[in-house]
């Protein structure tokens, strides 16, 4: 019997390694990436400078480590080139050679990547994303050899808000621009939205909102000069680019898989040819893509039950998400897309309860924003009914 093969080595490869091996010891299991294979959690990146850790503190396991801890085979530092889904074998390069890979079952969990906005100017090529350790090396590097630290965040998502409380708490002089009119624009409803961005501005972090950036240039001293579309200019240290992932969906899509945003599965987590299933941040499971750590877990686990010869369906629970901004403690349980809701809010001392009503007075979501809020989470998950139902 040919090996179970996963590509990639990100959050979502090294679970479903991790849930099958609990259930099966012994399968042939082989992992296939671009990069070193490095197991570490990719959410830490965005608070990993005030909680201290340096990069080389991040990582949990290598590779090495993680394909004797994993029984597993982990061909590193290659690039799956196609699949072809007939035959079911793959077509593997390395720098130095091609070769195939047979695989009986393929999970493709190759995850995201960053959008990049087009911008003008000889300092455009310095922007730095941080969508995987490497990246994020880059980036410290660059912070750590500026004496006045001044960070131009492009995003004020839930990203680049997280790297922007980071990094003001680590005495850098922050500035977030964003398209939006808002911080967490998706997320929250405007009057949630006005208070966490008030909570922020107080720690010293600037916010211009309602225009983007056009150019990014080269000043003295390796300064940047940041242009904005609104005439407004900023100087900064550091550019960081923070606005958004797109999931990977060139290799499915070549195979014949069928795409939308994301690499479209049922809730059994199989795509439209047999044998190849997809799951985190490159999957769009019914619909829906949740580039989240909950909906990784639960995908994760139902796979390695299907995977193991135990057909099942991915169940979501209702999973709020903790948004990592200090100043203003934030968790987010946002509403099914296509649901009518009306919010009706509760004020607190240190914050609000704003909660996602439907039509049928259900609640279908909420946002908890401060310390007392955030005790509610756990009651008000209950009371929102899954998006997923679990199988009967």
């Amino acid at each position: 019997m040919h090996p179970i093969v996963i590509i990639g080595s990100g959050m979502a490869g090294y679970a479903v390694a991790r849930e099958f091996r609990k259930l099966n010891p012994e399968q042939e299991l082989i992992m296939i990436c671009a990069d070193e294979a490095i197991n570490y959690a990719k959410p830490t990146l965005s608070n990993a400078l005030v909680g201290n850790k340096a990069p080389e503190q991040i990582p949990l396991g290598d590779a090495a480590k993680m394909s004797a801890q994993l029984n597993m085979q982990i061909i590193n530092n290659s690039w799956v080139k196609s699949i072809d889904a007939a035959k079911q074998e793959l077509t593997v390069e390395t720098e130095s050679e091609s070769r195939t890979q047979a695989y009986s079952k393929l999970v493709l969990a190759v995850g995201a990547n960053p959008i990049r906005l087009a911008i003008s100017g000889d300092g455009s090529d310095d922007i730095h994303v941080v969508n995987n350790l490497e990246h994020y090396k880059a980036f410290r590097k660059q912070l750590a050899e500026r004496d006045d630290k001044r960070v131009v965040i492009l995003g004020a998502g839930l990203i680049g808000c997280e790297f922007a409380n980071d990094l003001q708490n680590t005495g850098a002089k922050v500035s977030v621009v964003d398209l939006a009119p808002q911080p967490l624009g998706r997320l929250l409803p405007n009057h949630v939205a006005a208070h966490f961005q008030t909570k922020l501005e107080e720690t010293g972090i600037q916010f211009v909102l309602g225009t983007t950036v056009e150019k990014v240039s080269r000043i003295e001293n390796g300064d940047y000069h940041v242009s904005l579309a609104n005439g407004q200019s900023l100087v900064a240290d550091v550019v960081l680019s923070a606005i958004g992932l797109q999931p990977e969906i060139s290799l499915a899509k070549n195979a014949g898989v069928h795409t939308s945003r994301g690499v479209l599965t049922n809730t059994g987590l199989e795509t439209n040819l047999a044998n190849i299933y997809a799951v985190g941040d490159c999957a769009e499971v019914n619909g829906m893509l949740l580039p989240y750590v909950m909906p990784i877990m639960q995908q994760a686990r139902a796979l390695a039950k299907t995977l193991n010869g135990e057909k099942t369906a991915v169940h979501y629970p209702a999973m709020p998400v903790a948004v990592k901004t200090p100043a203003a403690p934030l968790t987010v349980l946002p509403a099914p897309v296509g649901v009518d809701i009306e919010w009706e809010t509760e004020m607190l001392e240190d914050g609000m309860i704003a909660r996602a009503i439907d039509s049928e007075a259900v609640l279908r979501g909420f946002v908890l924003l401060g310390a007392t809020a955030g005790k509610q989470r756990l009651t008000l998950t209950k009371q929102v009914p899954d998006l997923i139902p679990a199988a009967v």
